[in-house]
């Protein structure tokens, strides 16, 4: 795991691309982010969280819990998109949404509910679990990722 970390670190040093911005207050991903990371979400993550469990709330579902397995799939595919300039569906065996362009995570997550398949994976009674993360090109463009499993 501490591998996986290790080169997540790499290229966000060496792409120097992968940071959201959320409102006016940035939120750059410095090495020390990342290893901090591993035990915490970043801010931009946790209001993803928190907009997502909102809805949720609002149609009488159970909160999603974080799970540090998805944290790290959603950041390894949120990096992969980011790198790659594209938006695509990861192959592992989860639940996702991803987006491109909102300029925050209370927007990304309105763009979800507005959509019925990603609404859907939101408003699900079964994922009991949740991962996100965001990651910004350096021409500005954030490449959101939300996955989710019972």
């Amino acid at each position: 795991m501490t591998t996986r970390f290790a080169i997540c670190a790499m290229v966000l040093l060496s792409t120097g691309m992968a940071y959201a911005k959320e409102g006016k207050t940035p939120h750059g991903v410095k090495p020390e982010d990342v290893v901090k990371a591993k035990f915490e979400l970043l801010q931009i993550e946790k209001n993803i969280v928190t907009y997502t469990n909102e809805q949720r709330k609002r149609y009488g579902l159970a909160p999603l819990e974080i799970d540090q397995e998805l944290v790290a799939s959603a950041r390894d595919h949120a990096i992969w998109m980011t790198r790659n300039r594209t938006l695509q569906h990861t192959r592992r065996p989860v639940a996702e949404n991803i987006a491109m362009g909102y300029p925050s995570s209370q927007s990304v997550v309105r763009g979800w509910m507005n959509s019925s398949g990603h609404r859907a994976n939101i408003l699900n009674r079964g994922y009991r679990r949740i991962g996100v993360a965001a990651y910004r090109t350096a021409s500005g463009t954030i490449y959101w990722c939300q996955q989710f499993r019972r």
